[in-house]
């Protein structure tokens, strides 16, 4: 089969590759297999050498990157230039600290000696979206890598120029062949893939929907698997906030990446005393959005990343409205060509309505009234994702109380806007995954925790 780029801004076809037949892809995970071997027995510090290489590509070629993105999957330039930067980040922060994170650690016991060592699991398979083609896939693989792992890359099939730039860019950096290689094939052969004897474990970043499938079938053949899949992030704005404060960091955190994030400021939940002053406000912000194409300076949303995607966002923009949601701010769908979709806003939404319920995986932010701190917080536990949150309140102490104790995902941030750090672990919990990536908690998902006992 064929695998098709297309531009989302015009709708014109980039590139067409021809896909891997299921046995060249087995092929290319036996090179993979080999190779790790090898790569295993690397030490820490020659790694890092690498890793720090892939940085410095990834910096350098930055602003091609950046076209790349834009011109696959619609996001503005200036956003993929900064993601590529994240990716040398990420690369940066497990070079310098994999081996302390990984370092033996002694346990004191009835035996001479007993200690807890890590090692690698062998081949890892990272199934990744289109949202953030980039740092999905470095997310993974650089603390894969540095374990010890090889790392075989299959990313969505609208973004194959960019995972094969991935592939390229750990060519050039100089790593041992094959330690990193992208798989052009379709979805229908990741199963294949997955049930390989050479695959030791899988990453998955995508919908409730692939999780389910991958960890089915990762698990029918007993293999480790790591799930972050979608979110409908609750932002809490209490009647303390600081309001112009908050109204910025919501939303900057609903429309970055055309609100294509699974960590997206989805869910505007704001206290009644307040919500009118807020409105105002990100009602204010929003119309400075700057829709259009991703190549353009001036762009800050640019179209998402297919037209299928854009029509059901519509879909359930619409069905809110005709169960009683006010649709203050865009919700209709641009003349001519493109995957374009206004920055829209929703009120009054209320349960049964998509907005409320549904992850929106686009340019639509929702508001959600509540009468007091109480019921902030039950709105927000009242969904079935647990991947991001935040609280805006100007009490430092109640912000982290309700950050640690009261709303149910896997990340709250106070008074900011919820984002992935290499130095933090990311991950969530319901439909929204399990598992953890980056900083030292990501880098044991893919390691054998070897206890050692010697009488």
């Amino acid at each position: 089969m064929n695998l098709e780029s297309i531009n989302p801004a015009t709708g014109a076809r980039i590139r067409s590759w021809e896909g891997m037949s299921d046995a060249t892809a087995a092929a290319v995970l036996q090179c993979v297999a080999h190779a790790q071997t090898g790569w295993h027995a690397t030490p820490f510090d020659v790694r890092a050498k690498y890793l720090r290489a892939v940085g410095q590509a990834l910096r350098a070629q930055a602003p091609e990157l950046g076209r790349l993105m834009a011109q696959e999957m619609g996001k503005p330039l200036a956003a993929g230039a900064a993601e590529a930067e994240k990716c040398a980040w990420v690369c940066d922060y497990y070079a310098d600290n994999a081996a302390r994170q990984l370092a033996r650690q002694v346990v004191q016991t009835d035996a001479q000696s007993s200690f807890v060592c890590f090692q690698p699991l062998g081949v890892v398979l990272a199934i990744m979206p289109w949202n953030y083609p980039l740092w999905q896939a470095f997310r993974c693989a650089a603390p894969a890598l540095m374990a010890g792992n090889a790392a075989v890359l299959k990313h969505a099939p609208n973004v194959t120029g960019c995972g094969l730039a991935i592939e390229a860019l750990f060519q050039h950096a100089g790593l041992p062949r094959d330690v990193f290689r992208t798989l052009v094939i379709g979805n229908e052969q990741c199963r294949a893939v997955i049930e390989n004897p050479v695959v030791n474990a899988v990453s998955l970043t995508g919908s409730v929907r692939a999780g389910r499938a991958v960890a089915a079938q990762a698990g029918a053949v007993l293999k480790k698997c790591v799930l972050e899949l979608g979110g409908s992030d609750p932002y809490v704005v209490l009647e303390d906030a600081d309001l112009d404060l908050a109204a910025r960091v919501c939303v900057a955190g609903r429309f970055t990446n055309s609100g294509q994030s699974c960590i997206a400021a989805k869910r505007w939940i704001v206290v009644e005393a307040v919500r009118e002053a807020f409105q105002r406000r990100v009602v204010a912000l929003i119309g400075r959005e700057k829709v259009g194409d991703p190549c353009a300076p001036e762009t800050t949303i640019g179209p998402m990343a297919r037209l299928d995607l854009r029509d059901a966002l519509h879909a359930q923009v619409r069905v809110s409205v005709a169960k009683g949601a006010t649709c203050v701010l865009g919700g209709t769908l641009p003349p001519g060509p493109g995957a374009f979709y206004p920055p829209t806003l929703l009120t009054d939404v209320r349960p049964g309505m998509p907005a409320y319920s549904e992850e929106l995986f686009g340019p639509v932010a929702a508001i959600i009234a509540a009468q007091d701190e109480a019921d902030a917080v039950r709105i927000a536990n009242d969904t079935t994702f647990g991947l991001g949150g935040a609280v805006f309140t100007r009490n430092r102490a109640r912000g982290e109380r309700l950050a640690a104790e009261a709303i149910q995902s896997g990340a709250v941030f106070v008074n900011q806007q919820v984002k992935s750090d290499p130095r933090l672990p990311f991950g969530g919990i319901r439909d929204s995954g399990y598992g953890r990536e980056l900083g030292p908690f990501g880098i044991r998902e893919f390691v054998n925790v070897k206890t050692v006992s010697v009488a």
